[in-house]
């Protein structure tokens, strides 16, 4: 008999709760159709209401609670809107998502990874036409650097109050972010061969790789890390010579992923760096409301990895029914992918559920619908 698969939904604020619903529709009807041993509880925390009412963002335990299952499907956290309610309980973002770094640190989920395709349907920013050939991943280290949440405030509330922020970062999680990297770079060519659809980087050398990986720093300036990742960069590269490579300054990434983004394969950058290229990525491959992110520890299976839209908590529409949950079903369909490693039918079942959810993109060409109309539309083809 199989084992059942168990997911921690935690919808949280704004309009988390709308879109995590349609999410769940979706995976009852899958549930039902490929006979999933798969279930799922629904936690009132980590939220503003669960803080109003406790005083605390999520119980002491929550961790421990949230162990037992096999991931988390998270909606989104932050102000819980609306906006137009000046005396709406609001907590300070610092407070408000300090649950996702709970998380993501307390289940050592050291990989933060969003695809960045523009797929038919979604919108194009770009004007030049190439830009429809966007495909990337972009990678971030999601366990040290810029968030370990060391330093203090000395002397707080005065003329003469100093701020220290500490970045950390080590050889280990360095080392594992870079070789993941490879790896994915390695699955994505198979795939793209697989289906046809190869792509060509140039090497150093002067070679033609049929993969490419970019590592972004800022070590011009933030030397002693930088120089870190670039070592490990070209250590971990001699293991994989089947691979271009490349590196690129932040500040010049960012200009690359405007001016050519179709140049970039799998992108591997610190957590700071990788959270605002992520998100810049997003927009590139149509925008908040289609892009999909993954919080995953691929080492150790007895600790859950969490799912999450790219977007935010959207208070100015929250409440109002009109939010897309496109971003929400695709990350879905990445959880049940994720899952699958274990069970080859929730891997199917995800597999569905991404191809009902481009299909139902692909098959408005951008014309506004609101929420229950998308989940509507994608169960209808799930059916």
């Amino acid at each position: 008999m199989a084992k059942t698969t168990r997911i921690a939904i935690t919808p949280g604020d704004g309009i988390g709760p709308e879109v995590v619903a349609e999410a769940v529709r979706c995976l009852e009807v899958l549930r039902q159709q490929h006979q999933l041993e798969l279930e799922w509880v629904r936690f009132p925390w980590p939220s503003h209401a669960w803080h109003e009412e406790h005083g605390e963002s999520m119980p002491a335990d929550a961790l421990q609670q949230l162990q037992a299952f096999d991931a988390i499907l998270l909606g989104a956290l932050g102000d819980p809107g609306p906006v137009n309610d000046p005396d709406r309980y609001l907590l300070p973002d610092s407070v408000s998502l300090a649950p996702l770094l709970q998380m993501r640190k307390g289940f050592d989920q050291w990989v933060c990874e969003r695809p960045a395709r523009l797929l038919p349907g979604a919108r194009q920013y770009l004007a030049d036409d190439r830009a429809r050939d966007i495909d990337m991943l972009v990678i971030r280290e999601n366990s040290e650097g810029e968030y370990v949440s060391q330093g203090g405030r000395l002397r707080q509330g005065t003329r003469d109050e100093i701020a220290t922020q500490i970045e950390l970062f080590t050889y280990r999680a360095t080392e594992r972010i870079i070789r993941y990297g490879f790896q994915q770079a390695r699955l994505r060519a198979a795939q793209r061969r697989a289906d046809n659809q190869s792509r060509q980087f140039r090497t150093q050398d002067g070679r033609q790789c049929d993969s490419q990986v970019c590592v972004i720093t800022k070590r011009n300036a933030l030397r002693y890390w930088g120089d870190l990742y670039t070592e490990v960069f070209e250590q971990v590269a001699a293991d994989y010579p089947d691979v271009a490579t490349h590196h690129e300054l932040v500040d010049a990434a960012c200009m690359k992923f405007v001016q050519c983004p179709w140049a970039f394969d799998v992108v591997v950058a610190s957590n700071l760096q990788g959270d605002i290229l992520t998100d810049l990525a997003a927009v590139l491959s149509g925008g908040m409301g289609v892009a999909p992110s993954c919080n995953l520890n691929p080492d150790n299976p007895e600790l859950p990895s969490m799912f999450e839209p790219t977007h935010g908590s959207a208070p100015d529409i929250a409440g109002q029914g009109i939010a897309d949950p496109t971003a929400m079903l695709f990350t879905t369909a990445r959880m049940l992918e994720w899952l699958g490693r274990q069970d080859r039918r929730l891997a199917e079942a995800g597999e569905r559920l991404f191809q009902a959810v481009a299909d139902d993109l692909a098959s408005q060409h951008g014309q506004a619908r609101d929420t229950r109309t998308i989940g509507d539309a994608v169960c209808q083809r799930l059916g």
